[in-house]
């Protein structure tokens, strides 16, 4: 099934080159079906290359998902154009009277930063706790998974020696996880962080459950019950040359990065590197939109706020 996005989004030129199942908005409303609402709050540098990411991912299932796109409005985009900001991205005080199936909220370039020093910290808080009451399921990546730890269960991030770059080998802890039904014993995922929050300080809130972890990176996927709130600590969305434009920016940077670990064949940077982790990534999103937002969610939009739904 297709993904609606934009008439003129530019990720649907790369989309459609992959067979990726596009449609357009003129045309869905032609069509008698209801599509997965999904409000994707882009909070990374990159703009048009994570909705790229992310929309190759959700569209990459059996549903038809809408795909609405999201901006903080006390923070103005350095590296993405104002056109393209203004055509294709509301900001929540035009979908806060509004009701999604799913949100995901992205990873941001800020995480040395004290959460309530980062400039849109306090329209994010706001974000969060309207996502209780507006969404049935809200999918947190990397500094989002922190900052929602943070702001929902008081989990603090904690500093690491080094910068945390790579693709890590991980396996599934909670085995009746339905978030990682089909995953084999072992995966990989990529990092790229400079925090990490600690598994005691998880496994101390009642409400949340670790569904899978790495051995060099730490916990990778929390949960609450019914899978309300997700929170996953890498960047299973990242393509097969993100990691490699991030260490290229940080040599130019003079910062002297350490090559991503396990990415570089031979660990060899002169050589390209290799995509391990694509068919994770494409089943950790079909999970979440089957299980987590399709199966939970009501027919109604307007019913997320019943006393039913939240309390899933």
């Amino acid at each position: 099934m297709p993904i609606k996005i934009p008439n003129d989004l530019p990720a649907a030129d790369t989309l459609r080159g992959e067979n990726i199942f596009v449609i357009p908005h003129t045309r869905a409303i032609t069509q008698d079906i209801r599509p997965l609402r999904i409000l994707l709050l882009n909070l990374m540098p990159t703009k048009i290359a994570t909705e790229t990411q992310l929309a190759r991912l959700l569209g990459n299932t059996p549903l038809q998902v809408e795909l609405e796109l999201l901006m903080v409005s006390t923070h103005v985009s350095r590296n993405t154009s104002e056109a393209h900001m203004l055509a294709f991205y509301k900001t929540f005080d035009q979908v806060r009277e509004q009701t999604f199936d799913g949100m995901v909220i992205t990873g941001a370039p800020v995480e040395r930063m004290d959460f309530e020093e980062v400039e849109y910290w306090r329209e994010l808080c706001e974000i969060f706790e309207w996502s209780k009451t507006h969404v049935t399921s809200t999918f947190h990546i990397c500094w989002g998974a922190q900052a929602g730890l943070y702001y929902h269960y008081g989990i603090a991030k904690k500093p690491l020696a080094e910068k945390l770059s790579g693709v890590y080998s991980h396996r599934v802890t909670h085995k009746g996880s339905i978030l990682f039904r089909g995953f084999d014993d072992r995966f990989m995922a990529p990092h790229s962080r400079y925090t990490t929050v600690d598994k005691a300080d998880i496994e101390a809130v009642p409400a949340l459950k670790i569904l899978a972890e790495s051995e060099e990176a730490g916990v990778y996927a929390v949960s609450t019950h019914g899978g309300r709130q997700v929170f996953i600590t890498g960047h299973s969305e990242y393509d097969a040359e993100t990691l490699l434009g991030e260490y290229l920016r940080d040599q130019r940077a003079g910062l002297q990065p350490a090559p991503p670990k396990n990415y570089f064949p031979q660990d060899d940077d002169s050589l390209t590197p290799l995509c391990t982790w694509r068919s994770g990534a494409n089943l950790l999103y079909s999970n979440w939109l089957n299980y987590f937002v399709y199966q939970s969610t009501p027919y109604d939009l307007g019913r997320i706020g019943d006393e039913q739904y939240l309390t899933r």
